[in-house]
């Protein structure tokens, strides 16, 4: 689609063709809202409007194994409707759902909260992710969220995929649907348009915050974007090639299957000996690598120099980590995707997903696998060939000039635990930008790595409750560019730090007290 293709068709949806009578109150009475019509481009249907009354802190959750909130969450109208609702491949019903949280003391801004996994799923429109401990919603936004354009049980459901219209929603079309759905029922339930909006993921929703920033540079004026999946085609071949190399060389159970190559004591091994190359690069022997890029672990120094014990590692088992940690690379030597770096979290199980060295598994989330081989020319092609994966793939456009000329801002996040998306190709496509958009980018774009921390949240002793949707909205409506950003751990021990925008990391001051932010200081 052309630039005044996608202009026109992103107008007309905008401008509410077919739009009936609005609600414009906010308030317990949401009914009105369900006279809201929108009928060209997009077939929408508003199935409900209720008023959901204010939550106490603590008593909502986010998500399985997440903590409760601890802002309490107003009165809002929640609007539920569907796009292109219709019969498709296999009889199956389609369209894409969509939520839309209208608080009744709204701020003046819109949300767009990224999906997850395949989507399928309507999640709450909350706007929990990357705002610390304050979602979108309990500041006033007005939240919208949508399930992809299919409908599943589960999170990894890809049989949605068979229906050409539902493969596009996901890929492509249900996030900026979505939005000018949202912004037009926000403007008709207010009486006024948002002034600003703004789109905040990770993983699948990272993927669709980049996708926002690349392809529909009018639609939002600020993007995070977390751990996005823009590769998972590519990934996936890594993970499968790092499980694989572990498997060759693990001993085998009674059915000749390969187990696990190292034991929980193995693995604590491996951090120790990590954290004695690493952890004070940055000022502090804390357990906590926050200079991961210049780690130089080097398994080698605790192999075993006669028989196995529990303070050394089998030769073999030295070779295969040594070969995890080194980036993929097909038959003419080119690297497939990024390697993963030396963290903590490589050799944990738990909380969040597993890290890397916990094998047994192709891929973060499973299925199982015992292969101890990948053709790895053969998975390239294969995944190169694949439509779905040149349709999600938002690793290759890096020129955002026309977002950028609005005064669009973003921010990336990756945590450098993360199991699944290779922070160092996030870190790669940060710097291909920067080379695409000149000196402006430093204006424009930040990225923060989160030591310790997995795949968007979790992790042994990480600082994974932070806020970016308030360093964006400062940057975007008042200039104010995001420096140091204020994260907090739970356990071990409750602690504050600071994250650092790329490439500077958080160093110690050499006194005060390790667990107060005002302790380290961002370094270059």
């Amino acid at each position: 689609m052309g630039r005044i293709r996608r202009t026109m068709w992103l107008a007309a949806l905008a401008a509410g063709v077919g739009l009936g009578t609005a609600a414009h109150a906010a308030g317990p009475d949401c009914g009105k809202a369900l006279k809201l019509s929108i009928a060209y481009p997009a077939n929408v249907r508003i199935t409900g409007a209720e008023w959901v009354p204010p939550a106490a802190a603590g008593t909502v959750r986010i998500g399985r194994g997440r903590p409760p909130l601890d802002a309490a969450l107003p009165g809002y109208c929640r609007v539920r409707g569907t796009i292109n609702e219709r019969r498709g491949a296999g009889g199956r019903s389609f369209g894409i759902g969509f939520a839309i949280a209208l608080p009744q003391d709204w701020n003046g801004r819109l949300l767009f909260q990224g999906g997850g996994g395949l989507n399928g799923v309507l999640n709450p429109p909350l706007g929990a992710q990357a705002a610390g401990d304050r979602p979108a919603l309990a500041r006033g936004f007005a939240v919208a969220s949508t399930d992809g354009g299919h409908q599943s049980t589960q999170g990894f459901d890809f049989t949605f995929s068979a229906d050409q219209g539902a493969a596009l929603d996901f890929a492509q079309t249900s996030m900026p649907l979505t939005t000018l759905v949202a912004k037009r029922v926000v403007a008709a339930h207010y009486g006024r348009p948002a002034h600003h909006s703004y789109i905040v993921g990770c993983s699948t929703g990272g993927r669709e915050a980049m996708l926002a920033a690349e392809r529909f540079p009018d639609l939002f004026d600020g993007v995070v974007a977390g751990a996005p999946a823009m590769r998972t085609g590519f990934s996936n071949i890594t993970t499968s090639y790092i499980t694989a190399t572990l498997n060759r060389v693990a001993p085998k159970d009674p059915a000749g299957r390969p187990a696990a190559l190292f034991t929980p004591a193995d693995r604590a091994l491996i951090v120790r000996a990590m954290l004695e190359d690493c952890d004070e690069l940055d000022g502090l022997k804390d357990g906590v690598i926050a200079r991961y890029g210049a780690c130089r672990f080097r398994p080698a120094r605790i192999a075993c120099k006669a028989s196995k014990t529990a303070a050394c590692l089998t030769p073999a088992q030295v070779g295969a980590l040594d070969a995890a940690f080194l980036p993929p690379r097909d038959a003419a030597g080119a690297v497939i995707y990024p390697a993963f770096p030396w963290d903590t979290g490589v050799a944990s199980d738990g909380p969040g997903i597993p890290g890397i060295l916990v094998n047994g598994v192709a891929t973060p989330l499973g299925p199982a696998s015992t292969a101890t081989h990948v053709d790895l020319d053969a998975r390239v092609q294969a995944a190169r060939a694949d439509a779905m994966q040149a349709l999600t793939d938002v690793n290759v456009w890096t020129s955002l000039n026309t977002f950028l000329d609005r005064g669009g801002r973003i921010i990336w996040y990756h945590g450098t635990s993360d199991p699944w998306f290779s922070p160092l190709d996030t870190q790669d496509y940060f710097e291909r930008a920067g080379k695409e958009n000149g000196a402006r980018w430093a204006d424009a774009a930040r990225l923060y790595m989160v030591p310790g921390m997995g795949h968007c949240a979790g992790g042994a002793n990480t600082f994974d409750g932070f806020d970016l949707l308030t360093p964006v909205v400062e940057w975007v409506e008042h200039g104010r560019a995001p420096t140091e950003v204020p994260a907090h751990r739970r356990s071990p021990t409750p602690a504050d730090r600071p994250l650092c925008p790329w490439p500077s990391y958080p160093r110690y001051r050499g006194s005060g007290d390790a667990a107060r932010a005002e302790s380290f200081a961002c370094r270059s």
